[in-house]
């Protein structure tokens, strides 16, 4: 394939993906794919099986954010 074949759409396209697949590379999750520890998956479970939520904004308040 040659990029002067290619009409102006499907080169925005091409450069869109490349762009898209770039930033996933330096901002995606370095840890997606690995194991959990068994204890972290135990909290995990307790947490989400709780009805008791934290907010964002509580969670900022005890840091001292404001936004």
């Amino acid at each position: 394939m040659n990029l002067s074949d290619l009409s102006l759409k499907d080169f925005k396209e091409l450069v869109n993906g490349m762009v898209d697949d770039r930033l996933c590379e330096l901002l995606g999750d370095p840890d997606l794919g690995l194991p959990l520890d068994e204890t972290v998956r135990a909290r995990l479970k307790q947490s989400l099986a709780s009805s008791e939520r934290v907010t964002g904004d509580d969670i900022a308040e005890k840091l001292g954010l404001h936004w």
